[in-house]
């Protein structure tokens, strides 16, 4: 009998010893079930192929084709990824609607003599779960914002905070950007689909009765929108905004960005946009800069004409309190004590509401 799921929550505590998303890579890429490993019964082409006879031909004869190639794709899957499963193992299997190629494939493990059960609905009663959690329902906490201008070590203070007792979502994390023109990662971003799926099992774990802390950024993070609920309660919520010596930031980017720094060429090209704003003059030198190896400079010069004027006009008008931290705060052999003390001010923050 398929598997139902009613909540997110319910994903941790199913005892299924694997989730098999049998999607093509293709749709697995795209999102799926956190944690799911992928074993495609049908790959990319093969699954357009199948869908264009379907269409074009007849339901029967892509019905016929589909089920050779599930097959021959299982009998692959059995040799390699299940080759050395026990006895007692116990999959759940998942595809699309919960319909022909979970089915299939759960029907061979079955008969192999594996307790191979089915998520009823497929990945789409999966992802009506996570549409609900985002889209449909308020925020679930109440936030405050860890602000600052750019370089002033949010994330590395932020992913400390876990060992002091709050709860942080980490969104830039979870987007795989670091939130400004420069942030791109090496990795690409996920898909929209993909960040949500994170982030709903993330918001899933959270304890409601608590504040939990969130980085403040922009509706977008790269590529990667917010959902409106989380945007709205950030934009009500109170924030400790960091001030730290514009000099103290600029040697944190030039630790932070390290793989970006041995990358000129692609620190030029990422400059680039800001001709409309800057002029070409004023870029024309900062690539100067990246190129002679000048980062500590190029950091200082892009926050003083760009990111802090921009963080600043974001931050008109908002609730916030200041926490000053000097020179040093920054430095990794400090950065607990630095945590610790961010700890303090967002609990006077919290306790002011």
């Amino acid at each position: 009998m398929p598997i139902a799921l009613s909540s997110l929550p319910e994903l941790t505590d199913l005892p299924h010893d694997e989730i098999i998303d049998v999607r093509s890579p293709a749709e697995f890429a795209e999102d799926h079930v956190p944690g799911a490993v992928n074993l495609p019964v049908l790959s990319n082409a093969e699954r357009a192929e199948v869908g264009t006879v379907y269409v074009q031909d007849s339901p029967f004869k892509a019905r016929k084709m589909g089920a050779a190639l599930v097959a021959r794709n299982a009998a692959r899957h059995l040799e390699t990824h299940l080759a050395d499963k026990p006895g007692a193992y116990r999959p759940l299997v998942y595809c699309w609607r919960g319909g022909q190629r979970s089915g299939s494939f759960a029907a061979i493990l079955q008969q192999i003599g594996w307790r191979a059960e089915t998520l009823q609905g497929g990945y789409r009663s999966y992802r009506r779960l996570v549409n609900a959690a985002l889209y449909d329902a308020e925020f679930p906490c109440p936030i405050v914002l860890l602000d600052g201008d750019t370089g002033s070590g949010k994330t590395d203070i932020l992913n400390l905070l876990p060992g002091l007792g709050w709860q942080v979502l980490d969104l830039e994390g979870m987007a795989h950007h670091r939130g400004s023109l420069l942030g791109a990662y090496a990795e690409d971003q996920p898909a929209q689909k993909g960040f949500e799926s994170a982030l709903a099992m993330a918001l899933a774990a959270l304890n409601p009765a608590r504040p939990v802390v969130v980085e403040a950024e922009s509706s977008k993070i790269g590529r990667i929108n917010l959902p409106p609920a989380l945007w709205s309660a950030m934009r009500q919520a109170p924030r400790l905004v960091l001030s730290v010596p514009r000099a103290e930031r600029a040697r944190y980017l030039t630790r932070s960005y390290g793989d970006l720094l041995d990358q000129p060429e692609e620190m030029a090209a990422r400059l680039n946009p800001l001709r409309k704003l800057h002029g070409h003059a004023q870029v024309d030198a900062w690539q100067e800069m990246a190129a002679a190896g000048a980062f500590e400079a190029l950091a200082e010069g892009l926050m003083a004409v760009h990111y802090d004027p921009l963080y600043r006009r974001g931050r008109k008008g908002a609730e916030g309190r200041d926490l000053a931290l000097g020179n040093g705060a920054l430095a990794q052999e400090r950065m607990a004590e630095t945590a610790a003390l961010v700890s303090q001010a967002l609990a006077a923050v919290v306790a002011a509401r």
